[in-house]
């Protein structure tokens, strides 16, 4: 069946939710999510997109203000041009656009939604996953004290996550580590540290983490820094998995040919969309390198693209895609991604995104709809 994609019109929409509870890394504090959210529309179907960014340039460079300006300014009128015969020919036509990855990501997601509408079929089955069921784990923030920490561990491991993963930075990474290993002894462990650390400076500090065996640590350094990367891999028994770095396929390239670390952590709004993380995917897959899907605090509809996205064969490890009410009181969509036994999410089956989007649930603060024929509505 042969479907030429050309939306009639985009919407893009700002919305706030409020976390179930604060979420803090090292690089910040979230109490409520402002997330931009993308709609597209053509022939009595829609797609729905969500960027990654958030209301500031702290984990990235990008954030809300900038994805709606390059989105409104350079990718929707791109998006206007010609008919795509494909949606995996995106990534080629916002070529032009350099950088902007999240921005580009949230378009495509939902392109991706809207074709499988159209055509009637899931994004597992049109990106080729194999799995029903994917394994996940659940992503534990910064916690003011250590018995706060040990009691949200013990919660969520007692809801059946897989693996819990520990956000460190320099000052609070060994105390805790060294409790919840204590109180946890045969529990999967991973440690994120968001690139706070340094080389050499804090190579002593990370080496000794070898003692809580974890099974990985995860971006110890900044994005660019691969040779501290790939030096401290030689002196860690414990796996270096990149996620920051990653960007491209090229970055991975790198990344593998300095064995700078031995897992890759795979966020589509971070690489700029599905195309280019199956690539990725599919890359490691041949060279035998374990990836997992992360997450980005996403409401039920990124929640569901990478869901389906984690269902192909190469995700392997569990991956931060934690149930709905992890994050929120009340999902954007239904059904709402609940944990499974054991330690699963179900595959969507539905078509496109599989889920619904609730508008009713939206506490929209802004959006604004750009049209083919040139008109904006407000």
């Amino acid at each position: 069946m042969t479907v030429r994609i050309a939306p009639e019109a985009v919407e893009l929409l700002l919305i706030r939710l409020p976390l179930v509870e604060p979420f803090e890394t090292s690089f910040g504090r979230t109490d409520v999510r402002e997330i931009l959210l993308v709609r597209v529309l053509q022939d009595g179907c829609e797609g729905w997109g969500e960027c990654v960014t958030d209301y500031a340039p702290l984990y990235s460079s990008e954030c809300n203000g900038t994805a709606r300006y390059v989105m409104e300014t350079f990718l929707i009128p791109a998006l206007f041009g010609d008919p795509l015969r494909r949606v995996s020919d995106w990534p080629r036509r916002v070529a032009f656009v350099k950088g902007h990855p999240m921005a580009k990501a949230a378009l495509e997601m939902a392109l991706w939604d809207l074709y499988g509408q159209m055509v009637g079929r899931s994004l597992r089955d049109l990106w080729g996953g194999t799995k029903d069921l994917v394994p996940v784990g659940v992503s534990v923030g910064i916690h003011p004290d250590v018995p706060s920490l040990l009691r949200t561990v013990e919660r969520y491991r007692a809801e059946g996550y897989q693996r819990v993963k520990l956000k460190i930075k320099p000052g609070r990474d060994h105390e805790v580590l060294a409790a919840v290993r204590g109180a946890f002894p045969d529990a999967l462990l991973t440690a994120d540290a968001n690139a706070a650390y340094r080389w050499p400076r804090d190579r002593a500090v990370l080496v000794s983490m070898d003692a809580y065996r974890l099974q990985m640590l995860e971006q110890p350094f900044p994005p660019d820094d691969w040779l501290g990367h790939a030096r401290l891999q030689r002196a860690l028994q414990t796996p270096i998995c990149l996620d920051e770095s990653v960007t491209s396929l090229a970055t991975l390239r790198l990344a593998l040919r300095l064995r700078a670390g031995q897992v890759i952590n795979i966020k589509p709004g971070r690489v700029g969309g599905y195309t280019v993380a199956r690539r990725i995917h599919d890359v490691c897959r041949r060279r035998g390198v374990p990836v997992w899907c992360g997450g980005m605090l996403e409401t039920g509809i990124g929640r569901a693209a990478n869901v389906a996205l984690a269902s192909l064969p190469g995700f392997v490890l569990p991956n931060d895609l934690s149930a709905s009410r992890r994050y929120w009181v009340e999902d954007i969509v239904e059904p709402p991604f609940e944990l499974q036994p054991g330690g699963y999410l179900a595959v969507p089956t539905g078509p496109g995104l599989g889920v619904r989007v609730v508008r009713t649930r939206l506490p929209v603060q802004w959006s604004q709809t750009y049209r083919r024929d040139g008109e904006i509505r407000k």
